[in-house]
């Protein structure tokens, strides 16, 4: 029987490899619902190519009726979260992935599991923002949450071998984005183009600038933390450029095992839709014996190199550590304060550092309040953004 799979942002860069995989074994999984946030021409197309009926565009959830949405008092997203409920109603699925950007992907993946649906998730925010409720929500509807993040979903095969009373510690692999020799002194010069610039993956703008901020790395300890059930002090980062190195555990006899394959995110999403099986595909696989090019045909083999992480010139690394210690609400604000200057940096109103700054002033004030529900995270999430704001206005302004 196929595995009926709801692609959530169909339209991105795990929505795009997601249907890759799809269209590559047609006998193995079917397209039960897909959603797209803007691109309407793009999610006809896929619904159409995939037969699939059950759609949502997102983005349309407010224009396509305002005196309605006026009467009804909704906000956007919660207008784009009902779509979103309409489509995980109908779709009948066995597994979603989530490949929805920012915190607009928690509400979804709330949905997803109180319908009874698996979730592949490549949505960091639910974890960063609502670990214990996801979790929690998860264990009682009997659902497993894979992650997709190739970090995390190399950590999760590897602490699935050994079992977790064998892992000391969790090695997270960076890139460094495309600053990872640039001298402090310059960083403040850098401008959106220059950041959106990966050396290694093809991703969505916001995801791009937190890699070369390294705050996609710190969201990713916090995940790593909150997923694994590890102290920060055990999850550390290594800057790897050549991105084929996805991850290591340690474990307790302090050997290294590491997670090794070629950068494309089909393979941690093919792991998460075929889970707990493993089945043979047609992804390039990593030749540690090749002769790369060279002309003359000699094997130059393949370069693994690790660097220690710039703590001191990506501030955001270290104060996704200190949110994660902190606890209560703390990672939301990490998270929250992050996308709220990254949109200001991608507006050019701001500078590269200063979203660093922000997110370090809007992490002073108390946050040890625990949410207890999702509505508490969504509340905590809005009042951080308008902090974040009136922190960005005085740095406009030249105050700060």
């Amino acid at each position: 029987m196929k595995k009926k799979v709801l692609v959530l942002g169909c339209t991105g860069s795990i929505g795009t490899s997601t249907l890759d995989i799809i269209r590559a074994f047609p006998g193995r999984f079917e397209v039960c619902g897909l959603s797209a946030h803007t691109n309407q021409k793009k999610l006809n197309g896929l619904a159409a190519e995939f037969g699939c009926t059950n759609t949502a565009l997102t983005a349309d959830a407010v224009s396509a009726d305002k005196t309605a949405n006026t009467a009804r008092n909704l906000s956007a997203a919660a207008l784009s979260n009902e779509k979103i409920a309409q489509l995980i109603e109908k779709s009948k699925a066995d597994i979603a992935v989530n490949g929805i950007a920012g915190a607009a992907g928690l509400m979804p993946s709330v949905l997803c599991l109180e319908n009874g649906i698996d979730l592949a998730l490549a949505n960091k925010e639910t974890i960063v923002m609502a670990a214990p409720l996801i979790r929690a929500l998860a264990e009682k509807k009997g659902r497993k949450i894979i992650p997709v993040d190739s970090e995390h979903s190399a950590l999760f095969a590897l602490i699935e071998r050994f079992g977790k009373e064998r892992v000391n510690s969790l090695i997270l692999t960076a890139s460094g984005g495309p600053f990872r020799t640039t001298a402090r002194e310059k960083l403040k010069d850098v401008k959106p183009e220059d950041a959106l610039k990966h050396p290694t993956w093809s991703m969505g703008q916001k995801i791009s600038i937190d890699s070369a901020t390294l705050a996609n790395k710190g969201l990713e300890v916090i995940e790593a933390c909150r997923l694994f059930d590890m102290e920060p002090e055990k999850v550390k980062v290594t800057v790897h450029p050549q991105s084929l190195v996805h991850s290591l555990i340690e474990t307790v006899d302090g050997d290294l095992y590491a997670q090794i394959s070629e950068p494309d995110m089909k393979r941690p999403i093919i792991s998460a839709l075929t889970y707990p099986d493993m089945i043979e595909n047609n992804l390039k696989k990593l030749d540690l014996f090749s002769a790369l090019g060279n002309p003359d045909g000699n094997a130059e083999g393949v370069t693994m190199s690790f660097y220690p992480a710039r703590f001191d010139d990506f501030p955001l690394l270290g104060a996704a550590y200190e949110a994660q210690k902190k606890g209560g609400s703390y990672t939301i604000a990490y998270n929250a304060a992050n996308e709220s200057a990254v949109s200001m940096f991608l507006q050019k109103k701001i500078g590269f550092t200063q979203i660093a700054d922000i997110v370090s002033e809007v992490l002073e004030k108390d946050r040890t309040q625990e949410p207890r529900t999702f509505n508490d995270v969504f509340a905590i999430d809005e009042q951080v953004r308008r902090e974040a704001e009136i922190c960005g206005q005085r740095l406009i302004r030249g105050n700060i």
